[in-house]
């Protein structure tokens, strides 16, 4: 296996086991502590209300991504943006159905229209570092050297 292989698995180990084991934990952590400050029925009436909250603000941004993606389309331009706002909003509303307050805290900020864009920033950052290609040893491609030459046709 190479190193770079070797090296996303490892990120991918800690991003599900931070994802199944730390996340669940955490969730239920702060909920027991909110329950203890302002009781049961209270918690799960603010888990509701977050969820209805959560729902709307979905549903009016989501439409405001889709309306903007359409007028790019229309306007034949190239709709980055809009299809980064539209996958931060597709991963907002992902959050905000899991119960608990760290991912519906989390979920709405990735769908509120001004914390939206520091997370568009990180996307773009993390989708170019993905597609970037070693350009500090010449001579190599991403899967090893390169060997130039030329395609003779017969023809």
């Amino acid at each position: 296996m190479s190193p770079v292989a070797r090296k996303r698995r490892g990120v991918l180990t800690v991003a599900l086991f931070t994802v199944f084991i730390v996340v669940p934990i955490l969730e239920i952590y702060v909920i027991i502590q909110v329950g203890q400050v302002i009781g049961a029925w209270w918690t799960i009436l603010l888990l509701v209300a977050d969820s209805i909250f959560g729902t709307w603000l979905i549903k009016r941004e989501g439409g405001r991504a889709w309306r903007a993606l359409r007028s790019a389309i229309d306007e034949a331009r190239m709709p980055a943006r809009e299809l980064a706002d539209g996958a931060l909003i597709l991963v907002g509303g992902t959050l905000m159905l899991a119960p608990g307050f760290v991912t519906d805290a989390f979920g709405i900020l990735l769908i509120l229209p001004f914390t939206r864009p520091v997370f568009r920033r990180a996307l773009a950052a993390l989708v170019a570092r993905r597609m970037a290609l070693d350009v500090t040893r010449p001579g190599r491609g991403p899967d090893g050297p390169v060997v130039r030459g030329e395609v003779v046709d017969d023809d």
